[in-house]
């Protein structure tokens, strides 16, 4: 017997309500897509930060520990990253990160740092919420991340609300 309702019900009616259109969902698809290619570019730049403040130095050696890759792929890396102008080295030396370089890295860190508050101010375990801040730190967006920061300030890691 059909349904007499002309409303959707259950999983469509949610369907319906966020329906968007094919150009919203390319939009969408693009966005990430753009995302995905900065990633790696962004672990390797933050990597980089992380040792340079932490040891004085970014070897490629350390880079490829961090990352859990081979040195050879770190190198092919930071070879891009030089044309990109994220870094600077050379052959059997230290790498070093650019003024651009340094300030992606600070913007990654702020964009991590918020995540990781967010994700524990709603209880997620601190493993998780490292684990998590990592990949989710290079797809949100500006008004998700705003909104984020807004609740972790709100509600503080360990607060019952």
């Amino acid at each position: 017997m059909p349904r007499s309702s002309k409303r959707p019900s259950g999983s469509n009616a949610r369907r319906t309500a966020v329906r968007r259109s094919p150009r919203q969902q390319a939009d969408n698809h693009r966005q990430t897509r753009r995302a995905r290619r900065n990633e790696l570019t962004e672990d390797y730049v933050e990597v980089i930060a992380d040792l340079i403040d932490e040891t004085g130095e970014a070897r490629v050696v350390d880079i490829a520990a961090r990352l859990g890759v081979s040195h050879v792929t770190v190198t092919k890396t930071v070879d891009r990253l030089q044309r990109e102008g994220f870094v600077t080295s050379r052959p059997y030396r230290s790498i070093f990160l650019t003024e651009a370089g340094r300030q992606k890295a600070e913007s990654i860190r702020r964009r991590h740092a918020i995540v990781l508050r967010f994700l524990l101010a709603i209880g997620v375990s601190v493993e998780t919420a490292h684990a998590d801040a990592e990949g989710i730190e290079h797809h949100v967006s500006e008004e998700t991340l705003a909104v984020f920061d807004r609740i972790a300030r709100e509600r503080p890691p360990g607060s019952t609300e």
